[in-house]
């Protein structure tokens, strides 16, 4: 996927396009008290990784080497797409699967696409030697208070009311 003006849109929009979908995702639902609690572990591991990596990121300021940016070029994609599956998991639903799997893979291979074309542009030959792997790691800590800045809170919540709201269609 090339980054193009679709592309840039669709990055941009993916968190409005995400209540749409994830409306959707509840409407057609159908959870247990066994697919929430799968499911729900799914999406915390998810949350974690998201956590770890925020907690490493200085957006915009460098290229980061640290925590889990040493494993993985994406983590907060990859957290996502866990707690996308963590949500499948606990909707059990094969529809649902299917629409989580098709605005995930669009909009997180959209944006990835997106912010690489940023960065290469801001930090050329550093950014281009990160994604070959010929960057050397950063030691740093983890700070919960740089996760908070990075407003990871808000993905937090997010994962807290989708489950609220499938536990209480599970209850019906």
């Amino acid at each position: 996927m090339a980054d193009t003006g679709l592309t840039r849109t669709l990055a941009r929009w993916r968190v409005p396009l995400g209540f749409v979908f994830g409306a959707g995702v509840l409407w057609l639902a159908q959870p247990t008290m066994g697919s929430l609690v799968l499911g729900g572990l799914v999406a915390v591991a998810g949350e974690v990784l998201r956590v770890w990596a925020a907690g490493h990121l200085e957006k915009g300021r460098e290229v980061t080497r640290s925590g889990p940016y040493k494993l993985t070029r994406h983590p907060l994609y990859l957290g996502s797409a866990i707690m996308g599956a963590g949500a499948a998991i606990a909707s059990r639903s094969v529809i649902v699967s299917v629409l989580i799997a098709l605005y995930l893979g669009t909009t997180i291979l959209s944006a990835i696409r997106t912010e690489e074309t940023g960065m290469q542009a801001a930090f050329g030959e550093q950014y281009a030697a990160y994604m070959q792997s010929r960057a050397q790691p950063v030691a740093r800590v983890f700070s919960y208070e740089r996760a908070m800045r990075n407003k990871e809170y808000r993905s937090i919540a997010g994962v807290l009311v989708f489950a609220a709201l499938l536990a209480l269609k599970a209850l019906r």
